[in-house]
C-alpha cells in the first residue's frame, strides 16, 4: 500500500474536476433544464432523446474523472500521454460544438456559454500541463 503515490498532481487535478463536472451537470440537468421540456409539452421522443444525449456528456464527465485519477498514480507518464490528449481533443470538440450551435441558433445566448468556455479552458490547461510531467 506504502508504493501507492500521486505521481501527477495535474491528472489527480483534472479527475477530481471531471467527476465534479458529472455531478453538477447531472444536477442541473435534472433540476432546471430538464424539468423545463416537461412543462413545455415537449413530444415524449424528444424528451428521451434531449434526456439521453444530456445524460451522455454526464457520463463522459464521470469516465475522464476516473480516468485521469488513474492515470495519476500511474509511473510511466509517456503511456499516459496519449489518452490525455485523446480527452483533450474530444472536449475542444465539445467546446466548439457548444460555441458553434449556439452562435448558429442564438447568437445573442453566446454571452451565456462563458462558464462553460472557462471551465473546458482551465480544465484543458490542467491536463495539457499534466502531459508536461513525468
Amino acid at each position: 500500500m506504502e508504493n501507492i503515490k500521486i505521481k501527477n498532481y495535474y491528472y489527480l487535478t483534472a479527475g477530481i474536476l471531471a467527476i465534479l463536472f458529472a455531478v453538477t451537470h447531472a444536477w442541473n440537468g435534472q433540476s432546471v433544464v430538464l424539468p423545463k421540456l416537461h412543462i413545455e409539452g415537449v413530444a415524449v421522443d424528444t424528451l428521451t432523446i434531449f434526456t439521453y444525449v444530456w445524460h451522455i456528456i454526464t457520463a463522459e464527465n464521470l469516465v475522464f474523472g476516473f480516468v485521469f485519477i488513474f492515470m495519476s498514480f500511474y509511473t510511466e507518464g509517456s503511456k499516459t500521454r496519449f489518452t490525455a490528449w485523446m480527452i483533450v481533443t474530444i472536449l475542444l470538440v465539445r467546446l466548439m460544438v457548444i460555441l458553434g450551435i449556439t452562435v448558429l441558433f442564438d447568437r445573442a445566448g453566446l454571452s451565456d456559454t462563458l462558464i462553460d468556455l472557462i471551465a473546458i479552458i482551465v480544465y484543458v490547461a490542467l491536463i495539457i500541463l499534466g502531459t508536461r510531467e513525468e
